[in-house]
């Protein structure tokens, strides 16, 4: 494996991460359907994963610093609460609700433990893959033609956290865009699309991190080659400036309702993906 292709699925990572295409089906595309035998080999890797994900981890910090930093001396606020008696209540406090709000929209991906395994031998069926990326283009479609909602932190609900959180959980799914579906359940329940787009990439945080935890323990099993941590670095890189720059245009994006480029590209990549898997099968 070399730094091409590092850098190639740094690219794939930091794009399809954050735009709604689905990260897991353009790198089962290529895996898969395209024979990139080198890409799967590498890609396969417990610690260029890790880096991968820690590379869209700080893409999301830096593009969210603002909520990022004001929710972490929130925290510190919290604590200081505990230790006076006064408790943890959100009432008035739209930083502490954002906080309350996130976590709760994480814990449905507890109800994936169980069967991450199952799902994760799906990214290696392309036909499925490319059925999963047909519904990502369908839910893209149907988000532009939702009415603009007004709650943000200070209105949205426990059960609209919960909502957004389970379409993370079924966002992991290979062909599922996370962003996409996190997004479009967002304004689904209400949410003003630029709250829906902030809080999407923000509940990521978790998400990203609990997922960085689970792979470490896989390294510390298998250990790695560090004669490829130069490669890593470079699709590190890589995907941290993309997935900045992916972030950004999306933000713009959702703003002005235009979903719909994403739904056609979805349809036809996942059209695409099902003729190849069977052609080539």
């Amino acid at each position: 494996m070399n730094i091409l292709y590092a850098a190639i699925l740094g690219l794939v990572q930091g794009v399809a991460e954050f735009l709604p295409i689905s990260s897991s089906g353009h790198l089962a595309l290529f895996e898969n359907v395209l024979g990139a035998a080198g890409l799967a080999e590498f890609g396969d890797g417990a610690m260029f994963n890790i880096m991968l994900h820690l590379a869209t981890l700080v893409a999301v910090i830096i593009a969210y610093w603002s909520d990022v930093k004001g929710m972490i001396l929130e925290v510190g606020h919290m604590g200081q609460d505990l230790a006076k008696g006064r408790g943890l209540s959100a009432r008035g406090i739209p930083m502490r609700r954002q906080i309350f709000m996130l976590i709760v929209a994480t814990l449905p991906l507890l109800l994936i433990v169980p069967i991450n395994d199952a799902i994760e031998s799906l990214s290696g069926v392309s036909w499925f893959v490319g059925i999963a990326l047909l519904v990502t283009g369908l839910l893209l479609f149907i988000s532009d033609r939702m009415p603009k909602g007004k709650k943000t932190e200070k209105s949205m609900t426990v059960v609209d956290a919960l909502v957004i959180g389970l379409a993370q959980a079924a966002a992991t799914i290979p062909g599922l865009s996370r962003s996409g579906t996190t997004i479009t359940a967002g304004m689904g329940r209400g949410l003003k699309r630029s709250y829906a787009v902030r809080f999407s990439f923000l509940m990521s945080l978790l998400s990203v991190l609990g997922a960085v935890i689970l792979q470490v323990m896989d390294v510390i099993e298998e250990g790695f080659d560090t004669s490829l941590l130069p490669a890593y670095a470079v699709g590190m890189l890589v995907a941290g400036i993309t997935g900045y720059l992916s972030i950004r245009l999306l933000q713009k994006i959702v703003d002005k309702g235009r979903f719909g480029g994403f739904a056609y590209y979805c349809w036809a990549v996942g059209a695409l993906t099902i003729v190849l898997s069977l052609v080539l099968n």
